[in-house]
Order: C-alpha cells, then structure tokens, then sequence
C-alpha cells in the first residue's frame, strides 16, 4: 500500500493534485454533530522496531516514516488524505530496545461522531540503495481510535496522558477485507507485533476551530505546514497550529460583471439545449416524446479559495441576459453584444493579500422539462416538470495580487476535463485546434468585473486600494496556471514529505508584480481632549463633617445601639477636628490586633430643604477586601419631636412595608481577623485605614435612581492602643453630572497650573448621618489557621512538596508509607466513571441487534414477576422456586465472569497509563500561591539536572498568567522587592530564534534557579441585580475569612530535554484572594456607543502604596484593565505634569451594566499597583429632545411588557422639568407595547441629562431605563426689567407688569418662569379678549446673600408654547 502511494505522475494544471480527498461514507453524514471539534495528535516515539533487523540487512540508511489516514471502523471505508512524517532515523541504545524519535504534531477537524472513527498509524521503513532509489517497505500499522468528546484529554494535560499504541503485523489494506469486523482488535486474523509501541498523546484542541475555514475537514495536516491565510511563524520549525493567528482580510467588491460565451449567447445555448434533449431523449430510448429542454434559470457562484478549500460559503447570484458594450479583442470598433450581466455588485469579505488567495467563478445553468413545440428558449414555468437539475458549464480562477494596476478585468473561462476547484463535471469546450492563440483564450467565453477593495485594519484607520481607471488590453486567461504547477517542479525537499498533495500548488511568484509601498502618513503630536475626571477628588475631604450639637440632641433619644468594648464600656468619641497625626507603630504594639470595623447608618437628610425627599433608600460600598456590599431597603421616618427639622431617621421594614421604629438605623460589623491574613497583612489593613476613603452609593430604592455618593475617611478608625473608638460624621452626599464631551479648549485653563473641567457639575443631594466605630479583641487562639503558613519564595524539588514519594520498602520508608498513603479500599467502578458506565449499561443483544438495557422499567417488572411467580408457587404447591433459582444463580455467575473479563481488560489498558502517571508524580512539585489582581507573585523554583551529562532544558509552560522571567533587570528587581538572597545570572536563557518556549543549558549535576512570576488581571464581571437586598441581610457579621465560591487555578510547568522526556514537573496551585477597590466610578452612556473619558491622576504623594524614593526621580505610569475589550491606556509626561488615564468602552444594549476594573502601577515592571479602580458602566437608551425653556415638550416612549404582568411605575431624576403619564402604578400587560408619555418643561438652558427608569413596585426590579439628553435653549427676551432688594430686611417685593393680548380674538395665558423659589405669581393663568391688557402681579423673595440674578417671566399660550418672555435682573444689597 506504501509502494503503491509514492507513484506519482506529474501533470498540468489541476491534474498537479493526484486525487481528491476521499468523502466518508455516505450513510455517516446522518451522525453530524452541532458544531464542528478540532484534535491536536502528538506522536512522540516508536520503541522497538516492527521488522526483524535481519530483514534489511546490509542495507545501510534506513529510516523510518509514519502515515495517518482515517478510517471509518462501521462501513469500513478509508477517507481524507494520507498524513505523512518526516523520515527519521533510528537510534540504537545499548540496553534498551531501538527507538524512533518523531515528535510531529497532526491536526485535523471533523464533525462526525467520533465513536467509529479511528486514524490508522502505518510504519514505514524507508532504505537508502546504492544506485541512489528507494525501498520503501511497509512494517506494520496501528488502530487509534478517536474518543468521545466527554473523554477528550485537554490540550493543557496532554503531556500526562501519553499512552501506547499497539502495532499489527501486515498493511492497512487487510481492513477492507469481509472477515474484519468491529471489534476489529478482537478479530483472530489480526497479530500483534510483540515489543513494538508508538507513543502518542489525543486530545482537542479548541483553536484550531478558528481557522477551520482555512483547513478542509477531515484531512490531517501538520504543524509546520504553510497554510494560506494563517500567519506564517518566524521559524520553519514552529508550529503555527498550536496558537495559530489569522492574517488580516480584505473586503472586496465586483462590480459591473458580466459574462460573454462564444459564440454568442444564443447559439451557445441552443446548442446546449439541443444537445442535452438529444441525450434526454437517448435515456428514454425514444425518439420523441413532445416534451424539450429548457433554461429555467442561469446562476453564477463567486467564491473565496485559499488553494486548499473555500474559506467561505459561494455567494450565488442569478444572471439575465443583456446588452453589455466592450471593446472586442480582434476588433478595434465597440460593438454591442448580448451577455449575461449582473445588476448588482458581489462583496467578498474574507480575501487575504496572499499568493495562493483567488476568487473562483462557477457558471451554472438551471435546467427543466417543458412541453413545447420547439427547441427554443423558454422563460415560462407554468408547465414545467416536476425533474429540475442543475450543470456547471464554465469556470475560472482570478488572483487579485497578480495584477495591481487594473480596475477593469477579464478572465477566461473554462469547461472541459480540465480539473476545476470543486471537483465537478463541466460541459464541453469548443474544438481549438485550428484557432489562434489568442482565440483560444476567448472560445471557452470571458467573465468581465470591475475590481476593487479595501484592506480592514485597527479601528480608526482604513487603507484604501485606489486604482488607476484604464481597461487592460491583457486577458487573465493565463491566471488558472497558478493551479498548473506540476509536482515535478517541486522538488522533495522543499516540499517535505508532511506537504499536503491536496492543496492548489502554486507559481513562483518572484517575477509577478506586487503592491507597490504606500507612503503613510506622518502623524502630528495630538492629545484626546476628553474632559478629565479627578481620581481621589479634593473635594471629599470638605464632604465630611462632625454631626452638630442639634443634630446630636434630635437623635439621642432614638435608640441607635451603642458601640461598646469588651469590658461593656462605651467606645472613645474622637473628634476629627482635633485628632489629626496617627503612628501606625503604636497599632503594631497593640495587643489587641483583631478589629472589628462597625458601620451604623442613622439618618439622612435632604439639601436643599424643601425637595423632594426620597421615601426610602439603600446603600452600596465595599470595605477593605470584603465582597460588594448592597444594604436592604431602610425607610426614612420623620421625627416625631421636630416637624420642622429636615432630618430622617432610617429604619429597616417589617414584613407588611412599615418602618420598624423599634431598632432604628443599620449597623454591620466587619470583624478583621490576624489568623485570616497573610503574612504582613495587618500592617496592609492599618495602612488602607489611614489612607483610605470609604465611598458608599446611597440610592433610591423606589425608583432605583443613583441619589449620589458620599466618601468618608477612615483614619479615625485606627484605636492608637485604646480599646474602641468611635466618630460620627454627617457626610455630603454629592452627585457628579457631565455634559457630553467637549474639547478641552473651552474650558477654564488661563490660571498656570489649574484646570477646571467644563461641563462638570458636582451637587449636594443630601447628608448622611453615620458612625463608625473600631472594637480591638484579642486574636483567636486556634489550632488551625485558615491561611496557611507562609512559604518560601524559593522553591526545591527535594523539599518533600512531591505528589509522590517513591516505592522503597525499607522500614522508615513503610512508615512513612504507612502514615502517609493510608487508604480505605474501594471499589473501582466507583473510582472510575468509565468503568462504571462500561459495567452498568451492560446490555443483552438480542436476534434483531437491538439493545435491551435494565432500565427502571424493567427492575419493577423483574420484581412484579417474581410476586407473580411466588404467588402462583402458593397456589400450585409446586416448589418452582428451586429450579428459578438454580437458573437465576447460573446467569448471575455468567454475569459476574462477563464483569470480571471487563475489569481486568480495562486494568490492562490502564496499567500503562497509571504507571506512567505515578512516575510523573513522583517529579512533581507542588507549590501553592495566593495570588491578588494586578499583583505580581515572584518565586524562584530550583532545577537540578540528574544526568551525568549536559542537557539543554525547554521550560514549557503554556499559561499565558504564569512566565518565566527571561530580562535580568526585572529579575533583579523582584529579588530586591522580595529580599530573595540567591545568585543571579545575566542572560541565562535562550529566547531568540523562534523558540516558543525559553531554554537553559545545564551542566551535569548542575542546580539553577529558575525565576518565575504569575500576575492576573482577570476579575469577576459579574454585576447583582440593580436594587436593594431582598428582605433583611442574611447576616450582618462579617469575618475576613476566604470566600467558598473563590477560583482555584492548577498550572503545571514541564522541564523537559531535547527527547521531550520531563526531568521535573512545578505544579504550581493558584488561590484567588479578595482584592481593595481604591475608587469607584459609575458612568451612565447611551446605548450601543463607545464612551469616551479621561481620569485624571491625584498627585503621586496622595496615591496609597507608592513611596517615592526622589522627587526627581523618573515615574512612569502603567494601566491594565481585567477587560481585554477595553482600550485603556496613558502616556509618559514631564515631571509634575498632570496624567491622564484614557478610557474606550463599547457600551451594550439597554439596561445592561458593564462592570470592569483598572490598575495603575508606577513601577516599571507592573509589580505592585498602586490604585485600583473600579467602574461601572449603565447602558441607556437615549432620547434626544430639543426644547425651550419654560415650553413643554411632549413625546411618548415604547415600553415593552415582559413575560408576566407587572405593576410599574415611572420614576425621573428630577421631577421638576420630567413629568410622566401615568404618574402613578400602572399594569404592564406581558407581551405588549405600552406608551409612556413624557412632558419636559426645562427651567434652564443648557445641554443635560434626565434618568427616566421603570420599576417593579412588587419586587424592586429595573424593567426600563432611558437616558433623556435634553438640548435647552432661552426663549427670545421681548423686554428686559432691573430692580434692587435689600438684604437683611427678610421680606420680599411686590410689582407687576403689564401684558397685552396681540389677537383679535379671545386667548387664554399661562404663566412660568425659570426660578420659581426666587418668584411667585398672583395668579398661574388669566384670560383676555382681544386688544385687552392685563397686569401681573409678581412677589419676589428676599435675599439672603449680596448678588445678582436673572429671572425670566414666561407667557405661554394653552398648548404651552412660548407667546413672549420678560427678564428680570435683580441686584441684591
């Protein structure tokens, strides 16, 4: 079968390729699978060889070759291609059996079920004679069956799973024979070669189903073949399969085609459908049945090929004919003539600037039976026949990079035998022999397009193909001779033994013209102007203030809970305005180290007074390394002794919604507990307690609205050795507002030094009223502490960390063994899962085939027949039961022999593997790390070479967190930063070259420390249901404990040598641990759009964690986001400089809620971060209004209903200027569209936003959300007043003034203004006949403080529109 393969005849054009790919069998495409499933098969080495060494004997150079084919084990049929290795030779060792080292890769992709597919492994041995030939000597072949998916071997514990694979005596062929049937291993013809194995390792591999559209399906190829389309790796030897990455695509498109067949189109087809009724007729052996053929339609199909298959699906269009004027090729004058022309364009996304890239046309004809009269051609399908079918008559083949400078092309076509790229039967070419060369490129007919396209790059730049508009006097006759490259030009070693032979061969394209270099651009120095937002803003500090005196007093008879020490005695108060130096040395030297941090939320006030207050809130905030803290629903209660006072006191829910005044306000406690942390972590905790701020998010928790944040500082938390403290704060609770972006040229920035952003507006919404208090205990004495002991840094293979610790038998050994490897026997079906399904879906086969499965159905009859039985034994008095015994005994013991022949078959096939894994063990080092986002884990692991010889080790490791550090400089870094004491050694491994993995050269015996770092940036996206907590907390005691629902990571790491054998193993075991949110940001964007934001960095002495070790020192700033998706970066500044963090972030359809973080590092080797952002991104759907200010707008919003029926209600940020109908709870039937009306009345002009959101009433959940961007702008002024108001005086003024009706007839007025706490009417509305005048009357309020202030006096018709419009300057003094 081998000798049979290597005959190869060279040929033309598409004969190049020798066959095509065989198709599976017919009656398999009935078991497709949903989506397509990619194998990576690793074949390692061949020991001992499968042929008598007597049987080349004084043959020198033999080498052996292994070739793959797949092979379907139910119908017994071969399809794909046939894989073939690189010969390698044979390496005799003394001792040892002979081996063969291959260390190839094959990949392939299929859809079928894998359950009868195997890969037949042929060895060949391949002898080298003296005349300069070949013998080539087929030795033996393997049966490698493919898994099911469930029990694929992942791609990252392949190199575990290597397992053996037996070879039989004789060809391949022998599987085609009657007498093998499946199970074909068990078949007594087939003869297993003793002492001959190949090792390999099957397992899937997810990346190759990205380029599957590359690859044809089911033919095997390998990791260093040139595949069109894929990048090509740095070095011949790489694989670019394993992490293959796609080349850039072009998007195309063709215009104006047309298709031109000789010698017209007429007799072109009237010749095509004599001839095909004429064959018809030959069929039916008839010689006229009434009946003829005709074109029922005409379709061209314009496709994408790689030269190995169709990277798309054919795009088909329909052709009509018409009148198309060109330029012939033989005449000088434009003639018209009729063609088939295509009236709209083709675009074509996935073409590649790559030689083997073309664009393929197949002309096909639509054909069916109608009764006409005569032969000739019929569009009407009225009476067709039910027999339609369809031929492909001409093709071509167009390589766009061939030709560079034409817009207009011409290609001919072609029919005939001559190969095409889909492997189908063409109808015939015209006879050429008596025509001219260049006839001959036009007689088979032309395909004629405008050509053109652009290459997709990175967003925010395109690159355009401009083509110089000129017909070309050439035809692209010749471009099919990109597929005539015979094998013979190719020479065997450039093609290497693993080429694929069914790939279009292609040219030497040296001499073919190629793009000429465009000249880009240069780039100017440009900074985004996006407004900055000031991270850690200056402003929180003025946002905290001590709880006044009054405030104090109104609350004291509340009842809040106190917070008292361990000896039940009230907490020290600290007051903020007097406390103002702290010595973290001094909470070192405390006794008391565990903390307990209380948060009591006691009141909340509105600002300004008067507004609308919100009738119940709850808050959201984060402390220290604790999870996301959302609050349950607390009611704001007046006090009952103070009607006046603006102040409310929080209180939880009963069940039936009231307020339970008997415990007032909220208290959490977060018990910060040593035995908990990791090493040096309570000096962290004291160092986030003096630096830190604390941002809670207070919310409305009716209509689910953000009200603002307020920040709080926890320095005065820290105890200074008492033992508790307390502080009470009232904090302003601020909402930032920002304008849609505006260039930073237009804003305030003519002081040196200063930036004030424009557009960014920072209110009061209220005061919270809190406090906090810090409890000390003393630690708990317990025997185990849920952080285990801190480890070295440095890491020995000898340090008793081994998964396995060998098998001696000595007697210390035994104890050890014995201590330590103590097991309580099992049984192996509940060891193994796949034994246990193998043993328990036993089935009897029954004459017909089928399978009969003890289900439960059948136990409860089996048990009704033996009550049936031993109630007719009752009956009868004949003793049945023995005989059924006797015969329930003699199936039960066949059963049990069937069980036994299973274990121990599965025992044999799993003893190699299991030997194999316990060695592997016995090289494994574990090593466990805790590890936190953006933080950079340095350890060292100590490799020793055990050989007595120098070895070259590949430190493989295919985790993208977990490296090797390679640059020195940054090893020597992390080793300061560590205070790790070990040799350090510059340019210690080899990186260059291609090498996938780094290498390190070891000298016999040699130990060397191999620097490792593992850093994360992947976090938790996960955002909880926008409202608050469903009923009470489930508890309000916290401990800093490891959370159950926390990642735990394994990533091994393989030292291996240059025969891919391990010398040690690091199994290095990740715990994710909780991380501290420095800031929080939470943007509201329109939906489907890209915000766009700039953070402004506070000063570097501000920012918690960095030391700067000289002012003049060179700091650059780092970012990384947990998002790949996000564009984040900044740019390196001058010293003193402002630095901004640029943000990019694609927001999704509404409500949805992005949530991403940001860390910032200062460091040059992104060690430690810094700071740690935190944001929030709410999509919204977005309506634009235009309005006036004082005129109402109204429009109406689609709300859908969901699945069930709701009670909703509407809910506006600022219920001034957005008024909604309905304004109460309304039904929101399920499956429908319901129109909720809205009425904006602005009161200011400028551009704004407005939150509008739709919530359950019953459950508290989001239904909808819009963002309302409104566009406002001042009415035009018809008169202008000026009047002065003392101050001081506490009254206000009274005037008035006059209006005249400018109508004939009678009209009714109404009367707004922009500042109604400045102004109030006499009357909101009056009426006047025509001519008439009225007087208003107008009362201002006194002033308060010295200024000046425009009110505008709005006069609006009934539909609300503006009729006229005063303003009024008031001077206050």
């Amino acid at each position: 079968m081998a000798a049979e393969r290597e005959q190869e005849v060279p040929a033309v054009g598409w004969r190049g390729r020798i066959t095509w790919g065989l198709p599976p069998h017919y009656q398999r495409y009935a078991g497709l699978v949903d989506a397509p499933e990619g194998f990576q098969l690793l074949l390692r080495t061949m020991e001992g060889l499968p042929f008598k060494a007597g049987l080349l004997e004084g043959v020198a150079n033999v080498q052996c070759q292994l070739r793959l084919t797949l092979f379907d084990t139910t119908y017994s049929h071969f399809f794909g291609r046939t894989w073939k290795s690189s010969s390698q030779p044979i390496k005799h060792i003394h001792g040892q059996p002979a081996k063969v080292f291959f260390n190839q890769a094959v990949y392939f992709h299929t859809s079928l079920n894998c359950s009868h597919i195997a890969i037949i492994v042929e060895v060949v041995a391949i002898a080298k004679l003296r005349e300069g030939n070949e013998q080539i000597l087929s030795c033996g072949f393997g049966i490698l069956h493919l898994c099911s998916k469930q029990r694929l071997t992942s791609d990252s514990a392949k190199n575990q799973n290597v397992k053996r694979l037996s070879l039989y005596h004789g060809t391949p062929r022998a599987l085609l024979h009657p007498a093998l049937q499946d199970p074909i291993e068990k078949n007594e013809f087939m003869t297993l070669i003793e002492g001959s194995t190949i090792f390999y390792s099957l397992s899937s591999h997810p990346p190759l189903i990205e380029i599957s559209h590359l690859i044809p399906e089911n033919i095997l190829v390998s990791g260093t073949d040139s595949i069109p389309g894929v990048v090509a790796p740095s070095k011949t030897t790489s694989n670019i399969l394993k992490k293959p990455n796609l080349m850039k695509t072009i998007t195309c498109y063709l215009d104006k085609l047309s298709l031109q067949l000789y010698p017209t189109l007429e007799k072109f087809e009237e010749e095509l459908v004599e001839l095909l009724n004429a064959d018809r007729l030959l069929k039916n052996d008839q010689v006229s049945d009434g009946n003829t053929v005709v074109i029922q339609e005409r379709r061209l199909h314009v496709c994408v090929h790689n030269g190995w298959c169709y990277v798309q699906k054919p795009q088909v269009v329909v052709l009509i004919p018409g009148t198309v004027k060109r330029k012939s090729v033989s005449l000088s004058k434009s003639l018209p003539k009729k063609s088939l022309v295509l009236r709209s364009h083709i675009q074509l996304k996935d073409l590649v600037k790559h030689p083997m890239y073309c664009i393929v046309f197949h002309l096909e004809y639509v054909f069916s039976s109608s009764a006409g009269v005569d032969g000739k051609l019929s569009s009407s399908t009225s009476s067709l026949d039910k027999m339609t079918y369809m031929q492909t008559l001409r093709w071509a083949v167009w390589n766009p990079f061939l030709e560079s400078d034409t817009s207009d092309v011409t290609v001919a076509l072609h029919g005939g035998p001559l190969p095409n790229p889909s492997n189908l039967l063409v109808y015939k070419t015209p006879s050429t022999e008596m025509s001219s060369e260049e006839v001959k490129q036009v007689e088979s007919g032309t395909v004629t397009f405008r050509f053109s396209c652009r290459l997709e790059k990175q967003e925010g730049s395109t690159y355009e193909r401009s083509i110089v508009s000129r017909k070309s006097n050439r035809f692209q006759g010749s471009q099919h001779s990109m597929f005539r490259r015979t094998i013979s030009d190719v020479s065997e070693s450039q093609r290497g033994p693993s080429e694929r032979r069914d790939s279009i061969d292609n040219v030497d394209l040296s001499g073919a013209p190629e793009f000429q270099a465009d000249e880009h651009l240069q780039e100017l120095p440009f900074t985004p102007v996006q407004e900055p937002i000031l991270a850690l803003r200056s402003e929180a500090g003025r946002t905290t203030s001590v709880i006044s005196r009054a405030a104090l007093a109104q609350m004291h008879g509340v009842g809040f809970p106190e917070i008292l020490d361990d000896n039940n005695e009230l907490a020290t108060v600290i007051d903020p305005d007097e406390l103002s130096n702290f010595n973290l040395q001094r909470e070192k030297s405390d006794n008391l180290q565990c903390n307990e941090i209380i948060l009591q939320f006691l009141a909340f006030s509105r600002v300004p007074v008067g507004s609308l207050q919100p009738r119940s809130v709850y808050f959201t905030f984060q402390f220290y390394r604790f999870p996301p803290m959302t609050t349950q629903q607390l009611k704001l209660e007046k006090m009952c002794n103070s009607k006046k006072s603006s102040l409310f006191i929080l209180v939880p829910l009963n069940k039936n919604g009231t307020g339970n005044l008997n415990s007032p306000g909220l208290e959490l406690k977060f018990m910060v507990e040593p035995s908990n942390m990791k090493e040096g972590e309570q000096r962290w905790f004291m160092q986030y307690l003096a630096m830190q701020t604390l941002q809670i998010d207070v919310w409305n928790a009716e209509s689910l609205l953000l009200i603002g944040t307020a920040a709080v500082e926890l320095k005065y938390l820290l105890r200074q050795g008492r033992a508790a403290v307390q502080v009470s704060h009232e904090l302003a609770v601020t909402s930032t507002e920002y304008a849609p972006d505006i260039p930073m040229a237009f804003s305030d920035i003519t002081k040196h030094g200063t930036v004030k952003p424009h557009g960014m507006t920072t209110l009061t919404k209220g005061r919270l009223h809190m406090c906090l208090g810090n409890v000390g205990h003393q630690p708990k004495r317990t025997g185990k502490s849920s952080q285990p002991a801190p480890q070295s840094r440095i890491i020995s293979s000898h340090d008793g960390t081994g998964m396995f610790s060998g098998g001696s038998l000595s007697v210390v050994g035994m104890k050890r063994f014995i201590g330590h490897n103590t097991y309580r026997a099992q049984r192996m079906i509940d060891l193994d899962s796949e034994l246990a399904s193998v043993i328990f879906s036993r089935a009897r086969i029954d004459s017909y085939g089928h399978q009969e499965l003890d289900t439960d159905a059948d136990i409860i009859r089996k048990r009704k027949l033996q009550r049936m039985m031993a109630v007719r034994q009752l009956e009868s008095g004949v003793d049945l039961k023995s005989k059924t015994h006797i015969l329930a005994k003699h199936e039960e013991r066949i059963h049990h022999e069937r069980d036994l022949q299973i274990v121990e078959a599965y025992r044999e096939r799993i003893k190699t593997e299991s030997i194999s894994k316990m060695l592997s063990q016995a090289i494994t080092t574990q090593y466990t790390l805790y590890a936190t986002l953006g933080n950079a884990e340095f350890f060292e692991f100590s490799l020793r070479n055990p050989y007595s010889v120098q070895h070259t080790v590949t430190i493989e490791c295919e985790h993208p967190e977990l490296s090797v550090i390679v640059n020195s400089r940054e090893w020597k870094y992390f080793k300061n930063l560590t205070k790790t004491l070990t040799p350090l050694e510059e340019d210690m491994f080899h990186v260059e070259g291609g090498v996938q993995f780094p290498q390190i050269y070891l000298r016999p015996k040699e130990t060397v420390q191999i620097p490792f770092k593992f850093q994360t940036f992947s976090a938790d996206h996960s955002v909880a249901p926008q409202g608050p907590a469903d009923g009470r907390l489930s508890k309000k005691d916290f401990d800093n404990q490891q959370q159950p629902n926390s990642t735990h990571k394994k990533i091994e790491v393989s030292f291996k040598i240059e025969n891919q054998k391990p010398i040690a193993i690091l199994q290095v075991n990740v715990e994710d641990q909780p991380y501290i949110i420095d800031q929080t940001f939470r943007f509201y964007h329109p939906e489907l759009s890209f915000l766009k934001k700039s953070i402004r960095l506070a000063p570097l002495q501000a920012l918690s964690g960095l030391t700067v070790q000289s002012p003049n020192s060179d700091i650059q700033t780092h970012v990384r986001c947990s998002d790949c998706n996000i564009i984040c970066e900044t740019k390196k500044v001058a010293f003193n400089e402002p630095q901004d963090v640029f943000l990019k972030v694609a927001c999704g359809p509404s409500p949805e809620v992005k949530k991403f973080f940001v860390i910032v590092y200062m460091d040059p080797w992104l060690a430690v971060p810094v700071q740690i952002w935190q944001f929030y991104i709410h999509s919204l759907q977005r309506i634009d209004v235009n309005c006036v200010v004082g005129e109402l707008t109204q429009l109406a919003l689609v709300l859908r209903g969901t699945q069930t029926v709701r009670k909703v209600a509407a809910y506006t940020s600022n219920p001034e200027e957005l008024q909604t109908v309905p304004s109460d709870v309304f039904l929101l039937p399920p499956h429908t569209v319901k129109d909720l009306h809205i009425g904006v009345r602005p009161q200011k002009e400028g551009d704004r936003s407005i939150y509008l959101n739709v919530v359950d009433v019953d459950f508290r959940q989001l239904v909808a959300s819009w963002l309302i961007c409104l566009t406002c702008r001042q009415p035009p002024i018809c008169k202008a007043f000026e009047i002065f108001i003392p101050i001081g005086e506490g009254r206000g003024i009274n005037k008035r003034i006059s209006y005249t009706n400018p109508y004939p007839n009678k009209r009714k007025y109404f009367l707004q203004t922009n500042r109604p706490d400045l102004l109030q009417y006499k009357e909101d509305s009056f009426e006047l006949r025509g001519g008439e005048t009225y007087h208003i009357g107008l009362r201002f309020a006194p002033g308060q403080n010295p200024g000046m202030e425009e009110i505008l006096i709005l006069i609006n018709d009934h539909a609300e529109k503006n009729e006229a419009t005063y303003c009024v300057k008031i001077t206050y003094q």
